[in-house]
């Protein structure tokens, strides 16, 4: 496993280092980085889906389990800097792992071809919300996903109804998965170091049959865009009461389940 010299290094040696705008803080703590691949049990022959591959790290420990590893990379100098170096030992696709409308890039969904996959991955921060939902809402072949995170986001998975930190992102993930925070990660793990604590985090889908998620993510969006107005004056007093909800309530009260209710409700289910 690579360490921080080593990565400091091949960076070096091509005139590369770390781009803000692309997200790029290296993990290179030996310890979480095994801990994030044996979370996952990845075993012989399991598809990875690694997005933000860095320098290949992780990559490698994932390739040591034997698994079969699909590396998404946007920067073209890191994705020629894995290529040279495990190319032939990896799918690895330059570009963004998300297309229009925030959906998996249609390369990506040819890749992958319909197996069963898992996310292995240290996201870059600015992809990891709408990838999280992307993979829970579309895509029932993803197994789970094992990630390191901002703390912060960790926190509106694991919020509770009422706190400040309960919204769309929460209950959007919550009703399609269970939720685990594995570890706090401090920034001196990752070069550069961040201004912010991360967290490792474990989200496995539950498949419940329920009715169409895009539409009940949106639902969700919506209602808390109006969070302060009473949801009687959102949704009608009528609709509210007749699923056992108080009408003077407000969204940020609602447990997961109070939303599907009150979703299939307005959705005529």
């Amino acid at each position: 496993m690579q360490r921080l010299s080593e990565i400091k290094t091949m960076l070096a040696d091509r005139g590369l280092h770390p781009r803000h705008r692309f997200g790029q803080n290296f993990l290179h703590d030996h310890n979480f980085l095994k801990r994030l691949v044996s979370s996952a049990e990845v075993k012989r022959g399991d598809l990875v889906l690694e997005v933000g591959p860095g320098t290949g790290t992780l990559t490698e420990a994932l390739l040591a389990k034997g698994a079969d590893v699909i590396a998404v990379e946007i920067d073209r100098d890191l994705a020629e800097l894995v290529e040279s170096r495990l190319g032939e030992q990896i799918r690895l696709i330059c570009g963004d792992c998300l297309g229009k409308s925030r959906r998996l890039a249609p390369e990506l969904v040819a890749a992958i071809g319909g197996r069963s996959f898992k996310l292995i991955a240290n996201l870059p921060y600015q992809v990891a919300s709408p990838l999280m939902c992307e993979l829970l809402l579309t895509h029932a072949n993803c197994l789970g996903q094992w990630i390191t995170i901002q703390n912060e986001v960790a926190d509106r998975l694991l919020a509770s109804p009422g706190t400040a930190a309960w919204g769309p992102l929460g209950v959007i993930v919550r009703a399609m998965a269970s939720v685990e925070r594995l570890a706090v990660l401090p920034p001196t793990c990752f070069w550069p170091t961040p201004k912010v604590t991360s967290a490792m985090v474990g989200i496995i889908p539950t498949h419940a049959e329920r009715s169409d998620p895009h539409d009940f993510a949106a639902f969700v969006t919506r209602l808390f865009s109006t969070r302060r107005k009473q949801l009687g004056g959102v949704l009608g007093r009528e609709l509210v009461t007749s699923v056992g909800i108080d009408p003077t309530w407000r969204c940020e009260r609602l447990e997961i389940d109070d939303f599907w209710r009150l979703y299939e409700r307005t959705a005529g289910g």
